[in-house]
């Protein structure tokens, strides 16, 4: 059953659910939201809004600041964000998307990780306005009693119908008893903290809507739920993830976060801008018009960079890492090169280096693509999927291999 908006729809209401949907995967129910919105508008009350982390690991990359971009834009709109540290929940291990047992975390990992997890998150989200809470604040004190009076109030069958659970029970995967306790113990984070929105990636939608089905059980209004996309890495093709090598880490050194910006493809920057960047969707439109018009892509992709490096380092470090990356193109680049004017724009990057002589054949271009031996002004690059749109570029194979191409 949704809400029927009680409260004036206002054009502040309307801007909170634009902003809210930005980038997003879904959002459920959006009129419950909108409803949401609406009230707090007219009373003054802000919203409160829960994004649980398990510190699984000490570091965060740049993909993991997809939803933490998405809690900052609804804190500038007034909101109280909850940035919670699920200390409980790692014990148990979230079973999300996996085909075996998680294996739980001992109490030292955890806290050596969560010393560090906030200290990231920071970077994006506003210290002097977030709230900062460890779930073991209230599932400690649940005890076995609590617990089991906890897990009277969802079924088994609509645990299994989570896919995960699903397919290995099918397969004759072990589920151990504790996992099922993840999801309810998740849930009732959103009980405790009473919670009007909670968000997450898309693996997590049916942890999310445990939350919804306990508030409901408790008496309590149920949240509203608001998944992000998992953004892919600098391949433009695998989910971004350390153990693949694709990720930008938030404590890469500046140079280096920003090469690795501009190594992403021109199809791929776009991605980048709607799940990364804080510029309105207006202005980005029209960096779109521009390139469509003739800009060279990579004075767009330039920007980009700079602003995801200022936000995790300093606007003087981004300017000195824009330096160091054009001093560093040019530096290699032998005084005599080539000089060839190519139609034909876009133009992938393998039939383009086989046009500038560089490779026998697309196919062994592609190769060198995979190879890493490929770099388009100083960068390399990662996709081979990439398109260069009009513009002059400098080209390198290997070490000796150079030409200056006009596309057209």
């Amino acid at each position: 059953m949704t809400a029927t908006p009680a409260f004036p729809i206002t054009d502040r209401v309307l801007h909170a659910m634009a902003v809210s949907k930005r980038g997003c995967d879904e959002l459920l129910p959006e009129a419950d939201w909108l409803a949401k919105l609406a009230k707090s508008e007219a009373t003054g009350v802000p919203l409160r809004i829960k994004l649980g982390l398990d510190p699984t690991a000490p570091d965060i990359h740049i993909g993991h600041t997809v939803v933490l971009n998405k809690m900052r834009q609804l804190q500038d709109l007034g909101h109280t964000v909850i940035f919670l540290i699920g200390d409980f929940t790692s014990m148990i291990g979230d079973p999300s998307g996996r085909n075996t047992t998680r294996p739980p975390l001992t109490r030292e990992q955890i806290e050596a990780n969560a010393q560090t997890y906030y200290k990231q998150a920071s970077l994006v989200l506003d210290p002097s306005k977030t709230e900062i809470r460890y779930n073991s604040e209230w599932s400690d004190p649940l005890g076995a009693r609590g617990m089991i009076q906890l897990a009277s109030r969802y079924t088994v069958a609509r645990m299994m119908e989570r896919n995960d659970f699903h397919d290995r029970f099918k397969a004759g995967t072990p589920i151990s008893v504790h996992e099922f306790l993840y999801p309810l113990m998740q849930g009732y984070d959103s009980v405790a903290l009473k919670s009007d929105l909670e968000l997450g990636g898309t693996d997590q939608k049916f942890n999310l809507l445990v939350g919804r089905t306990l508030q409901a059980e408790y008496g309590q209004e149920p949240q509203c739920i608001l998944t992000m996309p998992l953004l892919e890495g600098l391949d433009g093709v695998e989910k971004m993830s350390k153990s693949k090598g694709n990720f930008i880490a938030l404590t890469d050194a500046p140079n280096d976060m920003f090469a690795k910006l501009l190594s992403i493809s021109d199809t791929m920057m776009w991605r980048y801008f709607t799940l990364l960047s804080f510029r309105a969707e207006s202005e980005i439109a029209a960096f779109k018009t521009d390139i469509a018009g003739g800009r060279n892509p990579k004075e767009v992709k330039v920007l980009l960079a700079k602003e995801i490096t200022n936000r995790f380092h300093t606007a003087a470090l981004a300017d000195a890492a824009e330096a160091d990356f054009n001093h560093r193109a040019q530096g290699g680049v032998p005084d005599v090169i080539d000089e060839l004017a190519i139609s034909g724009a876009p133009m992938g990057i393998g039939q383009l280096l086989k046009a500038a002589n560089l490779a026998a054949s697309t196919s062994e271009a592609l190769r060198l693509v995979d190879g890493h031996g490929v770099r388009v002004d100083g960068s390399v690059v990662a996709d081979r999927a990439l398109k260069l749109n009009v513009g002059t570029y400098v080209l390198q194979v290997g070490k000796r291999k150079f030409a200056r191409v006009t596309l057209s």
